[in-house]
């Protein structure tokens, strides 16, 4: 296992919008194309936020075998003019503690100019888990991805709110995972976000209530625009906005004039905006109606139309 004993010399606050001050600062230089400082607590300039890319856009192609994982960061740059990324660890599930892999992978990143966000971590067990040991073990599960995403420059790890009981108790044993995970990965100034993505989670005010039990600043959320089902996803995103560090644009399909069928991005994005957020946005497509390429450029183009007409 890695020394990380030097990074807590450097620990920076890791602020609700998404940024650990490193993390910040690579990302507005990328998306502003400036060599300034800035300061966590500074004016953020234009863009309103900035657009990442989900891997799990491209499920389809990586499960083809028509696009690796390492080649990722290339394909967001050079494909669709993206500049930053969020991996799934599905698609490098044994690599989790490859420190040669991981630098291999973060130079690619580096060498397209891609900043590295999170990594989506699934398959790892409950962290609500109600028998207190295999709860301790989905949280040791997590640690070698908080340490790979620490290698890969990323500001996070996200992970899911699984539990079984009454919604009370499911709240608290949950909260009781997240929190020693989230102690974990403060010692490496890394975030741990949840998102709303089944069972309880997709109701906002349980998830919310999670996440204030919690109450420890590197632990939030990543609140997804779909993945509600039957809860209104316009409360529900308002509902996680105050603990966000990280944004899901879901989309599926459009209509005629590019704008997404199942949501309404102008209201869902006024938001974000209004919450304060200054973060990524990242786009994850999961429709059918449009191949992965298009569906990807489709929400990129409907992202970047709302953002300037904010910004107006």
């Amino acid at each position: 296992m890695p020394n990380f004993a030097a990074y807590h010399q450097h620990t920076a606050t890791v602020n609700r919008r998404g940024w650990n001050r490193r993390g910040f600062l690579a990302a507005i230089s990328a998306a502003i194309a400036s060599s300034q400082a800035w300061a966590v607590d500074a004016p953020i300039p234009a863009p309103l936020f900035g657009i990442s890319l989900a891997e799990w856009s491209l499920h389809r192609t990586i499960f083809a075998g028509k696009l690796d994982n390492l080649d990722f960061p290339r394909a967001a740059k050079e494909q669709f003019g993206i500049a930053a990324v969020e991996y799934v660890n599905q698609f490098f599930k044994d690599k989790a503690k490859d420190a040669a892999y991981l630098a291999d992978l973060a130079k690619r990143a580096e060498d397209h100019g891609v900043t590295n966000v999170l990594i989506m971590c699934d398959g790892l067990g409950n962290l609500g888990d109600p028998d207190n040991a295999a709860r301790s073990k989905t949280i040791e599960n997590h640690f070698p991805w908080v340490e790979a995403a620490k290698r890969l420059g990323c500001h996070s790890i996200r992970v899911n709110a699984a539990s079984k009981g009454t919604p009370e108790e499911q709240q608290k044993l949950t909260a009781d995972g997240l929190a020693r995970l989230s102690d974990y990965a403060s010692q490496m100034d890394m975030a741990v976000l949840v998102e709303n993505h089944g069972g309880l989670s997709s109701n906002g005010e349980w998830l919310s209530g999670v996440i204030r039990l919690v109450n420890k600043p590197n632990c939030g959320t990543l609140p997804d625009f779909g993945n509600f089902h039957d809860y209104d996803r316009y409360r529900g995103v308002e509902e996680l906005l105050p603990f966000a560090k990280a944004v899901s644009a879901k989309s599926h399909e459009f209509d005629a004039d590019g704008n997404e069928v199942r949501t309404d991005y102008r209201r869902m994005l006024q938001l974000v905006v209004a919450a304060g957020y200054r973060g990524w946005v990242g786009i994850e497509y999961e429709g059918n109606a449009l191949p992965e390429a298009e569906g990807i450029l489709a929400t990129k183009k409907l992202l970047e139309q709302v953002r300037e007409e904010l910004q107006a």
